[in-house]
């Protein structure tokens, strides 16, 4: 083990959501594996979302500092301070309070005095405040580099009609959703250049890898002019406990081999009455074991039975479960019975997916997730379920795509695919973090890391 980086300290700040501070986790892992101290500040109720994911032999070098936003925002009760079953109706006030809270954020920094600051590249004015301390930061990006890209397209050439890259279009009622999100980002670039006045990060790292995102990297490196580096997919290599959800895995484990498709939208995203409703019957329909997870803003009382089409439970209880709130997502696609992942495309999941192998059946549903879903289908490793002309998912497509991927013979290919990637990216994992760190060193005048053997 090499000990020539055992006084560097790095500080990360993600937004306040879990699907944003558990990539910030996996790097701070990676990080800890080079013997390198990491920081990671949020609020109470955000870490308390990973404070179960960080295994004793990281309790040495990953460390939680408790941001605490202020108190002129009294609808923003402390439980509320993470997105994570938010209510929507508060999430732009969660973001002013977290905006508010930079005096805080400051003297958490001057305290600590890192070697650097990874922020998330959504805080836009994290660099600037680093930057008043004496301290370099670099930000990262947690969504894919084809959303990203494909945002700031539209914004440098309002003039050009199509994005350069043929596989990233829409249309219809997908395009009323992207030029929604366009505006979002919009705004925030906006926001950036006027909170990063002074102050600009040299270099962006970004949860993806060259294999699946080369093209993306590189034109947005281009509009941005910055120095992207890929740190790799972030999955987690720690399964948790093997008690953790026993009966379901015990339940998962002798359902056949490639048999069963897993649902999930995602911590953020709640279904419809009539998107559950049409999914539940396209379970029906596919007629193969299923795993499904459904989730209810935290501000609604609504049992899981109660929104179910009557009699789903009897007719399907034999080859499906449905479950509340949460599930252990990478111990599910991790099982050989498990032969398609239907999911909103969140680059979290996507990642997931394949790294365990698993085919992505695409439903993607608001923000980064249409285009992440149009970058499953380029890269061969997904199919994405069609809409009707009126922007609806409807159960008889949902239904035969399932059906397709889990058990039929376009199946086979997209496994074939989604393993070749797996493979490439597993390969690369190390090396993508040692370049990370080179950089760092270089941008912190620190001595180049070496990784543990």
């Amino acid at each position: 083990m090499a000990t020539e980086n055992s006084s560097w300290k790095v500080m990360m700040f993600p937004w306040l959501a879990y699907g944003h501070t558990s990539p910030f986790l996996e790097l701070a892992k990676r990080l800890s594996h080079r013997n390198i101290q990491t920081y990671l500040c949020s609020t109470p109720a955000n870490l308390s979302s990973i404070k179960n994911k960080i295994p004793g032999k990281y309790s040495s070098s990953i460390h939680l500092l408790e941001l605490h936003l202020p108190d002129s925002f009294p609808q923003l009760l402390p439980h509320n301070h993470t997105t994570n079953g938010h209510p929507p109706n508060l999430m732009s006030t969660l973001r002013k309070a977290l905006d508010s809270s930079k005096l805080d954020f400051s003297r958490i920094l001057k305290s600590l005095q890192p070697d650097l600051l990874i922020h998330d590249i959504i805080i836009e004015w994290a660099a600037s405040v680093a930057f008043s301390n004496n301290i370099e930061s670099i930000s990262f990006l947690t969504s894919s580099a084809a959303m990203f890209s494909f945002f700031k397209h539209y914004l440098v050439n309002p003039e050009v009609v199509e994005y350069p890259f043929p596989a990233i279009k829409f249309i219809g009622p997908e395009q009323d959703m992207i030029n929604g999100n366009i505006e979002a980002f919009r705004k925030w670039s906006q926001e950036r250049d006027l909170d990063n006045q002074g102050a600009s990060d040299q270099i962006v790292s970004i949860k993806s890898s060259r294999e699946i995102e080369g093209k993306y990297i590189d034109y947005l490196s281009q509009l941005m002019e910055w120095k992207i580096v890929p740190v790799g997919p972030l999955v987690s290599a720690d399964p948790g406990p093997d008690d953790e959800n026993s009966d379901l895995m015990e339940w998962l484990g002798k359902k056949d081999e490639f048999s069963t498709v897993f649902v999930s939208f995602g911590s953020e995203y709640f279904l419809k009455k009539e998107e559950i409703e049409e999914i539940a019957y396209a379970l029906e329909l596919s007629d193969v074991n299923f795993i499904w997870v459904i989730r209810f803003p935290g501000d609604e009382k609504i049992r899981v039975q109660e929104a179910l089409p009557g009699g789903f439970h009897e007719r399907t209880h034999e080859r499906g479960k449905v479950l509340e709130k949460w599930a252990p997502q990478t111990k599910i696609l991790g099982q050989s019975s498990v032969g398609g992942f239907v999911s909103h495309c969140g680059w979290n999941s996507l990642m997931e997916s394949i790294q365990f192998g698993v085919p992505i059946i695409a439903m993607p549903m608001q923000l980064d997730q249409p285009v992440n879903a149009k970058l499953v289908v380029e890269l061969g490793v997904g199919v994405e379920v069609d809409r009707d002309e009126r922007g609806r998912f409807r159960r008889e497509e949902i239904g035969k795509v399932i059906k397709d991927v889990v058990v039929g013979r376009i199946g086979e290919g997209l496994r074939r695919k989604v393993c070749e990637k797996r493979e490439i990216l597993k390969a690369k994992a190390e090396k993508e973090i040692d370049g990370l760190v080179q950089e760092v060193a270089q941008l912190c005048g620190k001595s180049t890391v070496k990784g543990k053997t």
